[in-house]
């Protein structure tokens, strides 16, 4: 059986840029899971690409078919839209290994609904001073910088990746991402050796 390894950690710890880039890593070729989502589809998006775009009675069908691995549910001037993950033809572990990116939550989610066996946390760490300079860089470069919400995202980030929570999900292994290239190296070797998939074919 094949592996689904999920990237998670808090912001601007580099989470997305380490997503992209093992997406493109060749060495693993792994495959992605598309989420779904009840909001309209927006300009410039495609069905299949960043979402399934779906309906509330259809989620709910898949929720009575024990198809629904997490949901998450925002609150909007539109009414409520929901976003989750669902078990469906994409996902054949038979077959693959894939690569996901999601939150604490969505991982402990996740892994229950497969297995432990079968969901490997890739938690990316990164000392704060180091990661709220990032954030910061980062937002100073918008058209409209936010530092409001950037402090915020910070702050909570520190409660829901607390030392506690982390015990609890059962997250021991750590990857440093101060440095890029290392942080990339060290992640493609993990992979390798426990996505059963890669560990086959070197034997």
């Amino acid at each position: 059986m094949g592996k689904i390894f999920c990237i998670i950690g808090k912001s601007s710890s580099g989470k997305d840029t380490i997503y992209k880039k093992l997406l493109q890593c060749h060495q693993l070729d792994l495959k992605t899971i598309v989420p779904y989502t009840t909001r309209p589809i927006r300009v410039g998006e495609q069905e299949g690409v960043e979402y399934h775009f779906t309906t509330v009675e259809v989620m709910e069908r898949m929720r009575e078919e024990n198809r629904i691995i997490e949901c998450r549910v925002y609150d909007t001037v539109y009414g409520r839209w929901y976003y989750f993950t669902a078990k469906d033809s994409q996902i054949a572990l038979e077959r693959n290994d894939y690569l996901i990116i999601g939150t604490l939550e969505s991982y402990v989610k996740t892994r229950d609904y497969f297995g432990a066996d079968k969901v490997v946390a890739v938690y990316i760490d990164l000392e704060d001073g180091e990661r709220l300079s990032r954030a910061l860089r980062r937002e100073k470069k918008q058209s409209n910088p936010r530092y409001e919400e950037m402090c915020r995202r910070f702050i909570a980030d520190t409660k829901d990746f607390s030392e506690e929570n982390l015990e609890t999900a059962g997250v021991t292994r750590r990857f440093d991402n101060y440095n890029l290239k290392k942080c990339l190296d060290e992640i493609i070797v993990f992979i390798k050796q426990n996505g059963h998939k890669h560990a086959f074919r070197n034997k």
